[in-house]
């Protein structure tokens, strides 16, 4: 299975924005979501935001609502992250997963990681 490519990542100041891009050349509509988790050092990988590919709509981890926003462009088989308002908890190595499922009330991810892309946030 072909990995997804992560980009976007960088260092930015506190209440600074960064887009994040995920190609993914293996999305399969037929599967329910696509998205992004996190995972900062010492910590568990985590979900931050899913697209769903019936309709598009969107679902977040409370923590970033209001702030982040994920998108995609079915023709360029990418899934964007845009994220305003950074916090420096927001450190951590993002990846993109094109196939997340809602199972026993939280997101877990099916499909293949990449090589992640770091975005660090500096007080």
């Amino acid at each position: 299975q072909v990995q997804p490519v992560e980009s976007g990542g960088g260092l930015v100041q506190a209440g600074g924005s960064l887009r994040l891009s995920c190609v993914s050349r293996t999305r399969t509509f037929n599967n329910y979501a696509e998205g992004w988790f996190r995972q900062a050092p010492g910590n568990q990988r985590e979900f931050v935001a899913a697209i769903l590919y019936s309709d598009g709509s969107p679902r977040y981890v409370d923590s970033v609502k209001g702030r982040f926003t994920i998108s995609r462009d079915n023709s360029k088989n990418t899934v964007y992250l845009q994220m305003n308002s950074l916090k420096p908890e927001d450190t951590a190595v993002y990846y993109c997963n094109d196939d997340l499922r809602w199972v026993s009330n939280m997101w877990s991810a099916f499909g293949s990681w990449g090589q992640g892309t770091q975005v660090t946030v500096s007080s």
